[in-house]
């Protein structure tokens, strides 16, 4: 390929089979899933180039610096010999390749937060490790960049695992596949998809993907290297369709009583703060009480910060107590919650819960009560149900605060029916 002046030639790497399905596409908004390792950002660095010679005005964007550095490196080193011979410049400063004195420009940004990409514009918009960033960045700052020229958009992700949730800005860990699913559903010609997994990539060691398949766990290998989008994962408490098709859009009026959950983190991790209630209602002919929850305020944060959180949850619920667990921290969360009730001034009623048994225990009792159609969130909580939905007992390694926190409420206000050891903080 030649510029239009045909001083030098672009020359881009032979594409693989998947690769140049992209660089074929016609529509205007391509989803792409794919593997680890799979040639996705080598692929878009060669469609960003090529797009930009076409005098295009191309901008890509990654959640962090550290992943937009392979698509910078691979777009340099392409466009070097049209940057060395003066017919496109180059700025490390602001990732830019271009034509002098023209807006036709190819840049890299990061977009951990979707405010860095406002007052940009872009023919070619590609959004790498979509799965990953805020809906925002498509829905409210990407698709306005591309009215000019009814410009196109490519979405890249990789399945979201729950190692990778807690770097995700999105308010839905699934944002990305229910995009992709979608996409799948067009029938305008518009949107377009592609699936691949890491094994068609011809330049990585498949030797070394064996070995990967042995040191991984089967869902993460599914999930990372086999780029397959899993809803239901066999050994979780909870299935998706369970938790759909008893939830209810709106807080009944007429509540029993409700609870804010406290399930303290433990080092880095979140804080699990779900609030919870109880009400009557008619099913089968009779009535029945069924649990209802109502919000997951859970948060990664400082002590005095998760603790406010839950005294201003317990205000604005008007709840009748909060549960905390005492196992880790001992009276930790009961002063933490003292301390920011009197400065709020707010007074509230606690109640230590200890774990006598596993999670999986304490959880199961609660999960026979969703099963049976007799708990009920209110609206989405997307967050929360992907928690509940991919804890495998025995085989997740990490803490599910949220769930914890959810199985808490659930069980004083559902399970158990006394109501002692209730103390009130002056």
């Amino acid at each position: 390929m030649t510029t239009a002046t045909g001083k030098t030639e672009l020359v881009l790497r032979k594409p693989h089979e998947i690769q140049k399905e992209i660089m074929d596409f016609e529509g205007k908004r391509l989803i792409i899933r794919a593997g680890r390792r799979g040639g996705k950002t080598t692929g878009m660095a060669a469609l960003a180039c090529r797009e930009l010679i076409k005098q295009k005005r191309v901008l890509y964007a990654a959640p962090t610096s550290d992943q937009l550095q392979t698509f910078w490196y691979e777009a340099v080193r392409t466009c070097t010999p049209l940057i060395d011979s003066g017919v496109l410049y180059k700025s490390e400063i602001t990732h830019s390749i271009g034509f002098p004195d023209s807006r036709f420009r190819l840049r890299a940004k990061t977009a951990w937060n979707a405010d860095t990409l406002r007052g940009d514009y872009a023919d070619v918009l590609i959004l790498d490790e979509y799965q990953l960033m805020s809906e925002s960045c498509w829905e409210e700052v990407g698709a306005p960049m591309l009215l000019d020229n009814n410009g196109t958009a490519y979405f890249i992700y990789t399945p979201p695992s729950f190692r990778t949730r807690s770097t995700t800005r999105a308010r839905d860990p699934r944002h990305a596949p229910k995009l992709y699913n979608k996409a799948a559903e067009d029938t305008t010609g518009i949107w377009g998809t592609l699936h691949f997994s890491s094994h068609i990539n011809p330049h990585i060691s498949g030797e070394g993907l064996e070995l990967l398949a042995q040191d991984m766990s089967s869902m993460a290998y599914r999930q990372e290297i086999l780029a397959e989008d899993i809803d239901e994962v066999p050994g979780a408490l909870w299935t998706r369709q369970t938790i759909e098709q008893n939830r209810v859009e709106h807080i009944p009026e007429s509540l029993h009583h409700v609870v804010v959950g406290v399930d303290p983190p433990g080092g880095m991790t979140e804080c699990g703060i779900v609030v919870g209630a109880t009400a009557t209602c008619t099913c089968r002919g009779q009535e029945e009480l069924h649990g209802f929850i109502l919000a997951d305020d859970s948060l990664k944060a400082s002590p005095d910060q998760w603790a406010k959180k839950v005294v201003n949850a317990y205000d604005a619920y008007s709840a009748d107590r909060i549960l905390g667990e005492s196992n880790y921290g001992g009276d930790m969360i009961q002063a933490t919650v003292k301390t920011a009730s009197q400065e709020l001034g707010i007074r509230v009623h606690y109640k230590d819960v200890r774990a006598a048994r596993g999670k999986a225990v304490r959880a199961d009792p609660v999960a026979a009560l969703y099963e049976q159609g007799r708990i009920h969130h209110c609206g989405p909580l997307p967050v929360l149900e992907e928690e509940l939905c991919t804890w495998e007992p025995g085989i997740s390694s990490w803490s599910p605060n949220r769930l914890d926190a959810m199985v808490w409420t659930m069980t004083e206000l559902m399970v158990k029916r006394e109501r002692s050891n209730i103390r009130f903080i002056e």
